[in-house]
């Protein structure tokens, strides 16, 4: 089976970059094919990148806490393109302040995301529901 292609990129106008790098390293190890959209990423360059490279899914970063701001209406948008069955992610320091977890994931995924996860998260365990997520929208 090739290697599944995945967009990644942070969005807005943030312009934190090494998680990026770190993401793009562990998943082109891990064995997908990575389109690395690097910093400042707009809705529209995510989903642009995932009709060029019929990519299964796109993943976005947030640090600078405007990740919900940022990624409203995303899910919409990639409808509206004919990517109905592409898997989102969203990860990071999602929100400003102090707001539990469990409320940040519960606002992305009334969004349209697939998982949503914290500044701290074993990358292993993602790849492996990554990979079990765009299996279940092929079929």
């Amino acid at each position: 089976m090739d290697a599944p292609r995945i967009v990644l990129g942070v969005i807005g106008a943030d312009c934190h970059s090494v998680g990026n790098t770190i993401l793009d390293a562990f998943f082109t190890e891990a064995g997908f094919h990575v389109v690395n959209l690097g910093v400042m990423v707009s809705q529209e360059e995510f989903l642009d990148a995932a009709v060029e490279s019929d990519a299964a899914a796109v993943l976005v970063s947030s640090l600078y806490g405007h990740g919900l701001i940022d990624c409203e209406g995303l899910r919409q948008k990639a409808v509206e393109r004919g990517l109905e069955r592409l898997v989102l992610y969203a990860g990071g320091n999602l929100v400003v302040g102090k707001t539990p977890f469990e409320e940040v994931e519960r606002k992305f995924k009334a969004l349209g995301f697939d998982r949503v996860f914290p500044p701290q998260v074993e990358l292993a365990e993602v790849a492996r529901l990554l990979r079990a997520d765009i299996e279940a929208r092929r079929n």
